[in-house]
């Protein structure tokens, strides 16, 4: 029995230094492949924070490397080993950890909300807002109603090819309709609450100008779906005009920072984006 408790013992141990080892490798990778983005202490930069209930909650152990395996470094993905990936989940764990227990009591304690959005804004316009305005755009230069030709594939030559955008389930101004429709009722996902910028930053959903363009974006994308119905391609092509500027106005506001009597910031500076300093 003591023998089994000794072997126990040191199987334990060597579970802890492993540990130890882990996080030192990837203390020294962290520094290398990561902290660009995510900051020097996990407070998020361009990237978002890595630290706090909300993050763990999250992202355990398991999904964490798994994440920086396949995800990460954002401009290589993969370019990391499963081994690496591992010793940055340990760093990234241990490290963050400690780093929001020496924060407020309050930072530490409260519980993540059940109803968090599983995406960031970025994701959000990407997956939603981002291919169903471009369908929109599309109508500028492809009527919908065009007869699929025989022989279309996914590589033809784009515009409202039957292949790409639906195969045969759909015709082409039904397609429209949905994309208009997704537009006008995704909107308010833009005020969910906690969601996140790509940098980590909240979104500002109590902002009134935020509110403002979200609400426009809802509103075209209504009108987008009534000048759909017309099945009028002149229509529609005149109101993706409103579609562009929708989106134009909180980009400058948010993204650009486009003000009046002041240069406008650099688009691809991803730190001070969901702000509008």
């Amino acid at each position: 029995m003591k023998k089994s408790l000794v072997s126990a013992f040191i199987l334990g141990m060597s579970a802890i230094s492993l540990n130890a080892q882990d996080a030192t490798r990837g203390a020294a990778l962290y520094k290398e492949q990561c902290v660009s983005c995510h900051g020097d202490h996990f407070e998020g930069r361009s990237g978002p924070s890595l630290a706090g209930a909300d993050f763990r909650s999250r992202w355990p152990a398991s999904d964490l490397i798994g994440k920086i395996k396949n995800t990460m470094p954002q401009d290589k993905p993969g370019k990391l080993t499963a081994g690496e990936a591992a010793d940055l989940a340990a760093y990234i764990q241990q490290a963050g950890n400690t780093s929001a227990n020496a924060g407020p009591a309050a930072a530490s304690t409260t519980a993540p909300s059940p109803s968090l959005p599983a995406g960031n804004l970025s994701q959000l316009m990407r997956g939603i807002m981002f291919p169903n305005s471009n369908i929109i755009f599309t109508v500028q230069t492809h009527d919908p109603a065009e007869k699929k030709k025989i022989g279309d594939t996914a590589a033809a030559d784009g515009g409202f090819n039957w292949s790409m955008w639906g195969s045969d389930l759909y015709t082409g101004w039904e397609i429209v309709d949905y994309a208009a429709i997704a537009l006008a009722d995704s909107a308010p996902l833009l005020l969910t609450p906690g969601r996140r910028c790509e940098n980590g930053k909240p979104v500002p959903v109590n902002d009134p100008d935020w509110i403002r363009f979200t609400n426009e974006m809802a509103e075209v994308g209504k009108a987008a779906y009534r000048a759909s119905q017309t099945r009028n391609q002149q229509k529609v092509s005149d109101l993706s005009g409103d579609v562009a500027d929708s989106c134009l106005h909180c980009h400058q506001v948010f993204r650009d920072k486009i003000r009046r009597g002041r240069a406008g910031g650099d688009p691809s500076n991803k730190e001070s984006r969901c702000t509008k300093n």
